[in-house]
């Protein structure tokens, strides 16, 4: 029996060997019956050096950015536009299903122009809330012209769309509360397994290998203005030479943390450039402590789900979270951590260094078990192999 297929339209997606968000590699190669393709920009702040094709996966070019601005949304749009005629162009055999993933709406806009061209469900997955994100981060006005677009978009995209994937059960609520039938929706957050952060490298050995001497608190991840990332900055000035504090990663705010780490003359703190995934587990491995940040934005406290946070559980870490709502809930809930408001890490670094190794390691190990019985990727894709067979004509 030919397996159905499934096209993918990620701006950001990456395979896993490369650094970067890895959730649909994960997902979409887990799917009983079923072949994908994942459509994504062949560069972006992730990946330094041009993606070439391979199995599962399609690059296509995108017009440069390096900060926010009209280069970022031209970034957007040439990817809406290369995403679309590409696929439009090229497909020898229609896809079943066609599964555009946000941020930012304009690939759920090509998703939806493809999935009208071939006659195939949409499935629109809302990682973010655009454009409400950007106007609780201060980075668009209601009133502007680009709001009013990106507004109309999101309203045409939730009408068209024949089911909604959310991340965060806040945004599901969100969702109802605008008219989009509950049934249309379906709760597929993120995930890890803990078996994948095994890894035959000691402890000493990865601490070696990263040069890391004290407790060392790790932060993987995006550097961009949602992580909120001057704020751990701010707490490693109060932590002294009691503590290190790590960021791996890039993004547009990178430089800038640089500089004003530098100014601040912030011996404690390092900045590592992005590693593939599959060395995550080594890096884990090697910290005491994993860092989760947030700007300090109301959207965050109910509309995220964290994939970093899933990952510092199942490599049993204990984790630090600046962000109030569902995912300090999670965090105390799996008895995994330490929660303090946006602005108080400095409090938390204080309350794990307090704790001491013994806690440390318990609130590593219950998270561990959380994410085993709870979250795992094989449940999360059993529940998205269910949606795209229920879509599928």
């Amino acid at each position: 029996m030919t397996p159905r297929r499934v096209l993918v339209l990620n701006h950001f997606a990456v395979p896993l060997g490369e650094p970067g968000g890895t959730r649909h590699t994960e997902l979409f190669s887990a799917l009983p019956g079923w072949d994908h393709l994942i459509v994504a920009a062949r560069t972006n702040p992730s990946t330094r050096r041009a993606q070439q094709n391979r199995p599962g996966f399609r690059f296509v070019p995108v017009t440069p950015y390096g900060s926010n601005g009209i280069a970022r949304i031209g970034n957007w749009v040439s990817y809406a536009l290369t995403a679309t005629v590409s696929c439009l162009l090229s497909f020898r055999r229609r896809p079943d299903v066609v599964y555009a993933s946000s941020p930012h709406l304009l690939a759920g806009l090509a998703g939806a122009i493809i999935a009208g061209a071939f006659r195939r469900p949409l499935v629109l997955e809302i990682r973010d809330m655009w454009p409400k994100v950007l106007v609780d981060m201060g980075q668009l006005a209601e009133s502007s012209p680009i709001f009013k677009v990106l507004s109309k978009i999101e309203s045409t995209l939730y009408r068209r769309a024949d089911r909604i994937v959310v991340l965060a059960d806040g945004v599901r609520r969100i969702l109802i509360g605008v008219g989009v039938p509950a049934a249309k929706i379906e709760l597929i957050p993120n995930a890890a397994d803990p078996e994948y952060f095994e890894t035959e490298v000691s402890r000493d050995q990865a601490r070696k290998r990263y040069g890391f001497g004290k407790t060392t608190f790790v932060y993987t991840g995006a550097h961009g203005p949602a992580n909120g990332l001057d704020l751990l900055l701010d707490a490693a000035a109060g932590a002294g030479d009691a503590a290190d504090i790590v960021l791996v990663g890039d993004g547009v705010s990178r430089p800038g943390l640089i500089e004003r780490a530098r100014g601040m003359g912030l011996s404690n703190v390092r900045f590592l450039d992005p590693i593939p995934k599959t060395e995550i587990p080594v890096l884990l491995c090697a910290a005491d402590v994993g860092v989760h940040c947030l700007a300090d934005v109301a959207l965050f406290h109910y509309g995220v789900s964290p994939n970093k946070v899933f990952d510092y559980m199942a490599a049993g870490k204990p984790v630090l979270t600046n962000t109030p709502g569902d995912v300090a809930a999670l965090v105390q809930g799996a008895g995994a951590g330490v929660a303090v408001q946006p602005t108080n890490l400095a409090d938390g670094i204080q309350q794990m260094l307090s704790a001491g190794a013994a806690q440390r390691e318990i609130w590593g190990a219950n998270g561990k078990s959380f994410i085993a019985r709870e979250q795992s990727r094989k449940a999360m894709a059993g529940r998205l192999c269910t949606l795209l067979n229920s879509v599928a004509r």
